[in-house]
């Protein structure tokens, strides 16, 4: 049985242990991030169903973790923070958060908002998880690309990169949101690393890597995915 995973991102301790012994006595799992950085790698490498998310924590706010998480992908996302101004509610909401609770706050209701966000989400998850383009077909919840039956073997960073790319098919992903998620806050600005692994990727998956027609490059922006029609159609 395949349980609900949950990631919790708080810097006090206390509250990180009574979550992670709620949240495994109610039968879900898991994870749990004590700053930023932590929960946006967590997040990229596990891909939890659920973030319950604290806003004042160190070097990097809640609010940019929501950005961060927001630049590719839709998980819920509850707030739980002392914060119970007007004005830190809205932000967070507006940043991307889908529900917000004041602490000090009841178990019972907070289970009861996880319970209602998960709900609210179960339609989306009907959306397809394989993405098959003229020359590859990748499969986002095996975690695989392959051609003509054969895997294409990628490193662990180019399915970083492809999975963020394909996730946002047809979106422009940028440099930041790609390096933030693939690598951590701490690399939103070394673009040449990017440039790097998507040659490897291009080399690996484009028909012709030095003229791209899935990994896109949009100059000074980012990066997008794109399927361009097959000739047979």
């Amino acid at each position: 049985m395949i349980r609900t995973r949950v990631l919790v991102v708080d810097d006090d301790l206390p509250i990180l242990r009574a979550m992670r012994a709620n949240l495994r006595a109610r039968g879900f799992q898991a994870d749990l991030a004590e700053s930023g950085e932590q929960a946006l790698i967590l997040a990229a490498r596990h891909h939890p169903d659920v973030v319950i998310l604290d806003l004042g924590l160190p070097e990097m706010s809640g609010i940019a973790v929501i950005h961060g998480l927001r630049g590719w992908t839709n998980v819920p996302i509850i707030v739980l923070s002392a914060r119970g101004a007007e004005r830190d509610k809205v932000d967070a909401l507006d940043a991307g958060a889908d529900d917000y609770i004041t602490k000090p706050f009841g178990m019972d209701e907070l289970f009861a908002r996880l319970r209602a966000a998960l709900r609210r989400r179960a339609p989306a998850e009907a959306t397809a998880v394989v993405v098959s383009t003229p020359d590859f077909v990748v499969d986002l919840a095996a975690k695989t690309v392959s051609s003509n039956g054969a895997e294409i073997r990628l490193t662990p960073i180019e399915w970083g990169i492809v999975e963020i790319l394909v996730r946002n098919t047809g979106k422009l992903v940028s440099q930041s949101q790609i390096l933030t998620t693939v690598w951590g806050p701490q690399f939103a600005e070394a673009t040449n690393y990017l440039r790097v692994h998507l040659a490897h990727i291009r080399r690996k998956l484009e028909p012709e890597p030095s003229r791209p027609v899935y990994f896109i490059t949009e100059p000074g922006m980012g990066y997008r995915f794109t399927i361009p029609p097959s000739e047979h159609t």
